[in-house]
């Protein structure tokens, strides 16, 4: 502020002079100036020396400021112009009363000069530095005004132009931002459909993120087609030499299959044997019976009831070496892999049948246990009592002593039906039994068996659409389980 130097300026001359007159109408002068509300001078001790302010003014209390304030000096700075700003709110007399604006104090203390130190009309001591103060009240209420107009006037604009700003973001992201990274989005979507045909739009006018993103997308996508097409190249190639390699597969499992009904037959020669050789054997005695019987001259009836008792008996026998023989024909004709409807309890009777002899003949308890309700299924009859004669084959080589195979069905849920075979053998060890179905493995010594059987098992049950397992504990014997499919009715 230069104010307070205009106005010590202007009083300056008179200062020097001691001009008390000359320094009064200066002061009123200063008084009727725009923009200064009054001037006041103090001496050294802050007492009211001059002042611009008419006795009769109502505008105005008492400018005598150590009436109001003892602590007046530490008001402000002694030897630097200083600056207080006073309001309705503050406790000095020197404010309007009527007036609720506000007014800039200015101090500006009169220092001794070497002109004032040596005049001749003042003795003031070089050693005195202050000689007294001046206050210049002005009033800021227009400043106040502009102010406020401004600060308006500026929120005014600055809430345009945020509102202008925001709308212009809103639109530029909506346009820039938001719908191509919607489009990237919805290409996404189809491509996860399986559209592979999806290609974003390439824009001149996109932002260079946006359009590096897209053709980054764009690229993405052509290598993806190019390796779904070299993948489709490679599966039909693949499905091509699978077919094939299956085509070979299945002539060499129909080869395995005959290989092992041969072994099959081998086995069961024995058991056929003595199963044909005991009826013909009492073929062969009943019919020496009867001729003995016929040499009698006398055949009462007693003797022609016992004769025809016996014609019955070998009867039975030789239709029961018929029925052998047909077993083991049926087991050995050449299987075309012709599927049929069959109940499933028919083939295991015929199964049961064939293996029950030679079960007696090596003292293992065989039991039949067909509890399943429903039992009509989709196969070949011969494959299937294969399968079994197998699995039966393999639980009687592990049996000891005291042993014991039950054959039994039950209907696990509405749509399959198991075949069971339990045995009280040997087991299997737990670190083998997941190599049971592979070619050529076996548990049994090398004379036993060459391991096609449960392979050739596996194979024919794949070939039915059911599964295999298997639960062993060694020592406690082996359960063999064949889970195939029921036609639905």
């Amino acid at each position: 502020m230069n104010i307070g130097s205009l106005v010590e300026g202007a009083l300056y001359r008179s200062m020097l002079e001691n001009d008390r007159t000359s320094l009064q109408n200066t002061l009123d002068e200063i008084n009727t100036m725009s923009g200064i509300d009054d001037v006041n001078m103090y001496d050294s001790f802050y007492n009211l020396v001059y002042t611009s302010i008419s006795n009769d003014s109502l505008k105005h209390s008492d400018p005598d400021c150590i009436s109001c304030h003892d602590d007046f000096a530490s008001m402000f700075k002694e030897k630097e112009k200083s600056y207080r700003i006073i309001d309705v709110e503050t406790a000095c007399s020197m404010n309007h009363n009527s007036d609720e604006s506000r007014h800039l104090i200015i101090n500006s203390p009169i220092l001794n000069s070497p002109t004032c130190s040596t005049s001749s009309c003042h003795a003031h001591p070089e050693e005195q530095e202050v000689l007294g103060t001046l206050l210049i009240k002005l009033p800021m209420k227009e400043l106040d005004t502009a102010l406020s107009t401004s600060t308006t006037d500026y929120i005014i604009l600055a809430s345009a132009m945020s509102t202008l700003l925001f709308i212009f973001l809103i639109v530029f992201t909506y346009k820039k931002i938001e719908n191509p990274l919607n489009a990237i989005i919805k290409a996404s979507e189809a491509v996860t459909k399986g559209d592979k045909s999806t290609r974003l739009e390439i824009k001149t006018n996109q932002l260079s993120d946006i359009r590096t993103v897209s053709i980054a997308f764009n690229n993405m996508l052509d290598n993806l087609q190019d390796a779904n097409n070299e993948l489709q190249n490679w599966s039909k190639q693949l499905e091509y030499k699978v077919q094939k390699k299956t085509e070979e597969l299945g002539q060499v499992q129909n080869e395995l299959i005959n290989v092992e009904r041969i072994a099959s037959l081998g086995k069961l020669s024995l058991s056929v044997a003595h199963e044909i050789n005991n009826p013909l054997s009492g073929i062969l005695v009943y019919s020496k019976l009867i001729q003995k019987q016929m040499l009698n001259s006398v055949m009462d009836k007693e003797y022609k009831d016992k004769i025809l008792k016996n014609l019955k008996l070998i009867e039975n026998e030789t239709k029961r070496c018929g029925e052998i023989v047909k077993g083991l024909l049926d087991f050995s004709r050449k299987d075309q892999n012709n599927f049929e409807d069959k109940h499933l309890h028919e083939v295991l009777h015929e199964t049961y049948e064939l293996m029950a002899h030679s079960m007696k003949v090596a003292g293992i308890s065989f039991i039949s246990d067909f509890g399943a309700k429903t039992d009509l299924i989709r196969c070949s009859p011969n494959q299937i009592k294969q399968a079994c004669i197998a699995i039966l084959v393999n639980a009687s080589e592990a049996i000891t002593d005291n042993g014991e195979i039950i054959l039994r069905t039950n209907n696990p849920d509405s749509e399959t039906i198991r075949i069971e075979v339990i045995d009280n053998g040997i087991g299997i060890p737990a670190s083998v039994i997941h190599h049971v179905f592979e070619p050529f493995f076996s548990t049994k010594d090398k004379t036993s068996g060459i391991g096609l059987g449960l392979a050739i098992v596996h194979g024919i049950v794949q070939n039915h659409n059911g599964k295999t397992d298997i639960v062993s504990e060694t020592g406690k014997g082996t359960s063999m389980m064949i889970t195939l499919p029921l036609v639905n009715n």
